[in-house]
């Protein structure tokens, strides 16, 4: 137990930090300015991990959290810290990782560019269930009646097996909490068996709700397996009392993991997608499609994009990791053609028929592992291209493409990147013959440590 410690800073990973007799100790849920007792669970040569045992005194900086769940719910660690603070974190996080850990020559990196909304910002969430939900500190197990078991939330930390009931989650504007809420009792009034996740049996396992900013809804329920007429007393339920519902989907996935994108979602009723909008162009939005999960700071996002291409409509634009086409198009009025490449065979098929009802006819969209399709005859055979806009997925883009991207020497590129420790280390094979132009950090997750960067490149002079 270390006690009376003062909290300095804010670190990586969504902890704080502070010293204790030369070494650093990472404390969650800690604002700088705190005097607590850390309770160490874990020590190393140069570092300790703890937890607040005990808030002596709360920093003048530390707010209440809007979540009810706050602490023990994996996400929105930052409640507690002014938005502003959550912002030069996110700038300095972005610093750390290209200047001091990947020692790259950068511009001075401009303020993170705030969220127009801090709550109720998502379009997709997905909700786990769980016979078995986490059971609360306090709670007395054997004590807990069998129609509280269930749970219907998110999975807790870093246990795979643990979810958490939620009861009102801030994320996602209604009618989210009232379609969970409403699943869950449904399920516990009918008898239906919640999904035991250790042990792979159980009818429901969860529910993907999609929502668009003019309000309509898309489910999609998840079961381990077909029950036909309970299936479908649930989904007439749901259309029943919400009439915001425009496509209801059902998968039956027996597999150990939740992952629907090898899954065949089928349409119980209304319609094949949503749509969402951004500077007067509509995009399709399917079951599996990949779209930014923060709209209206996406268009922000994508703005930044452009304004760092500096087109003036007469380059060719490779859009790589394009996902449903939303950048591609974005960009497309000012240029002269934009290729875009994206390995999910169904997210081209989504960016074809965006494009095509957009009325834009400069855009063609390839599917195919990146490595794989983006090389020299690719290259050869649709144009060298001016400009390159990369966002990739966490992983970053393979070293392979890298090379293909040097051999095509674009004049610009703009590497959008939701990590900027892989954005480092693939910048720093990219600066080989480019220089870093600018730098903008954008939040698209406020109350969490995760941060979008933008970076421009431009070829350097010989």
């Amino acid at each position: 137990m270390l006690e009376n410690v003062t909290i300095e800073a804010v670190a990586a990973e969504g902890n704080a930090l502070a010293h204790v007799d030369g070494i650093v100790v990472f404390v969650p849920l800690a604002v700088p300015g705190d005097v607590v007792d850390i309770h160490v669970f874990r020590k190393k040569k140069n570092y300790m991990e703890g937890r607040i045992a005990r808030l002596v005194t709360p920093s003048p900086h530390r707010q209440a959290p809007d979540c009810p769940h706050f602490g023990v719910c994996g996400g929105c660690k930052w409640q507690i810290l002014p938005y502003s603070m959550q912002l030069e974190a996110k700038r300095q996080q972005v610093e750390d990782q290209l200047v001091r850990i990947g020692h790259l020559a950068v511009p001075e990196i401009r303020p993170t560019l705030p969220s127009p909304q801090t709550l109720y910002y998502r379009n997709k969430l997905e909700f786990s269930a769980s016979a078995k939900r986490w059971i609360l500190a306090g709670e007395d197990p054997a004590a807990v009646p069998d129609e509280d078991r269930p749970g219907l939330g998110f999975h807790v930390g870093k246990f795979f097996d643990k979810v958490l009931d939620i009861k009102h989650c801030s994320l996602q504007k209604e009618p989210s909490n009232a379609i969970r809420l409403f699943i869950k009792r449904h399920c516990i009034t009918a008898g239906l068996p919640f999904y035991d996740i250790r042990e792979n049996t159980g009818w429901f396992r969860g529910v993907f709700v999609r929502t668009t900013e003019k309000g309509g809804v898309m489910l999609i329920l998840c079961f381990g397996y077909e029950e036909k007429a309970a299936r479908e007393a649930l989904l007439d339920a749901l259309l029943g009392e919400f009439p915001q519902i425009v496509s209801l989907y059902y998968v039956i996935n027996r597999k150990v993991n939740d992952s629907i994108s090898d899954q065949d979602c089928i349409l119980y009723k209304g319609q094949d997608a949503i749509y969402e909008e951004m500077e007067g162009l509509r995009f399709r939005i399917g079951p599996k499609s990949f779209y930014q999960t923060n709209t209206l700071q996406a268009e922000r996002l994508y703005g930044v994009a452009r304004d760092f291409a500096a087109l003036t409509g007469t380059e060719t634009v490779y859009d790589l990791y394009t996902g449903t086409g939303t950048i591609a198009q974005f960009v497309s009025r000012k240029a002269a053609r934009v290729i875009g490449i994206e390995y999910v065979p169904e997210a081209i098929e989504d960016a074809k028929a965006n494009a095509a009802a957009n009325g834009i006819t400069n855009c063609e969209f390839f599917a195919g592992d990146m490595k794989d399709v983006l090389n020299e005859a690719f290259i050869a055979t649709h144009g060298r291209p001016d400009v390159i806009i990369l966002d990739p997925p966490r992983a970053g883009i393979h070293p392979d493409v890298a090379e293909v991207i040097l051999k095509a020497a674009p004049d610009r590129m703009v590497y959008v990147s939701c990590n900027p420790a892989s954005q480092a280390r693939d910048l720093a094979i990219l600066c080989r013959d480019y220089e870093i132009t600018a730098v903008q950090p954008v939040d698209m997750f406020p109350h969490t440590q995760h941060v979008e960067n933008v970076c421009a490149l431009k070829r350097k002079e010989c």
